[in-house]
């Protein structure tokens, strides 16, 4: 059995689901080589422009699978060596996320924890249940909360003051707040969860692939940006190609014979 699904609801939309819903899809090393290379995979699908990223059965994510990792004696940070190689084993799949040209919107259909927090700040969009709940309670057993990236995603999410809250304290944030926060953009129950995301990931879908792919890009790069001069002068660059790509000269035409567009990603 896969730990990683790969389904096509839709055509251009793949769904991602962790497939260990007996472990409320708890992380181990071999799930998060899967998910990368599930990532890799689609990231190279022509035909795929949109990723929604779910967890199997009632839970998105309990985090880092202590008791799988563990079975075997051998802890995986037993010295420096083998401690560094199994955190960035982790830690590089954020980085990923962000370099795979399709937009991802996670469907956080229940808990998510550790790790499982990273995987939903990593993605572009959330959606959530009502039975939602976000948890880094790493400094609640002499960790930090900082890990697979959300000491970055975070306060760029809900803010600098409210992330330290979050982060210090190691509390859960519930569905309700989290929408309040900016955490998430919507909060919808049951099967309606799913309908959301694959609206949504319609929605992305129906634009054209250069223009979702640069978007998400460019959104990501000028978060960083150095300043507004650097982040237009890197909007003008995606711009210009834009306006000389045939799905311009497309939709361009479109509108003038009233008719929807059909992109062709060139």
């Amino acid at each position: 059995m896969p730990l990683v699904e790969i389904s096509h609801p839709e055509p251009a939309i793949a769904l991602l689901a962790l497939n260990r819903p007996e472990s409320l899809n708890a992380l181990t090393a071999e799930l998060i080589v899967e998910l990368r290379a599930a990532f890799t995979e689609l990231d190279a699908d022509p035909g795929c422009r949109v990723i929604v990223l779910t967890g199997a059965g009632p839970a998105f994510c309990a985090g880092l699978d202590l008791k799988a990792v563990t079975a075997g004696g051998a802890l995986p940070w037993s010295d420096p060596v083998q401690a560094t190689a199994f955190q960035e084993l982790f830690a590089a799949t954020p980085p990923l996320m962000r370099r795979v040209r399709q937009p991802i919107i996670a469907a956080v259909n229940g808990v998510t924890v550790g790790a499982g927090f990273a995987l939903a700040l990593a993605a572009d969009v959330r959606i959530a249940s009502p039975q939602a709940r976000f948890l880094n309670g790493a400094v609640r057993v002499g960790l930090t909360a900082c890990e697979m990236g959300i000491s970055y995603h975070l306060p760029r999410l809900v803010g600098a003051g409210r992330a330290f809250e979050i982060m210090l304290t190691g509390r859960p944030v519930p569905a309700e707040e989290a929408q309040a926060i900016g955490l998430v953009t919507q909060v919808v129950g049951g099967a309606a969860l799913h309908d959301a995301a694959l609206q949504t990931a319609r929605a992305i879908a129906a634009n054209s692939p250069y223009a979702s792919k640069h978007t998400k890009q460019l959104m990501w790069t000028n978060l960083d940006a150095p300043s507004l001069e650097a982040a237009i002068q890197l909007e003008n660059h995606a711009q210009i190609v834009g306006i000389l790509s045939g799905d311009f000269a497309e939709a361009t035409a479109a509108f003038a014979e009233k008719r929807p567009p059909v992109f062709r990603g060139r």
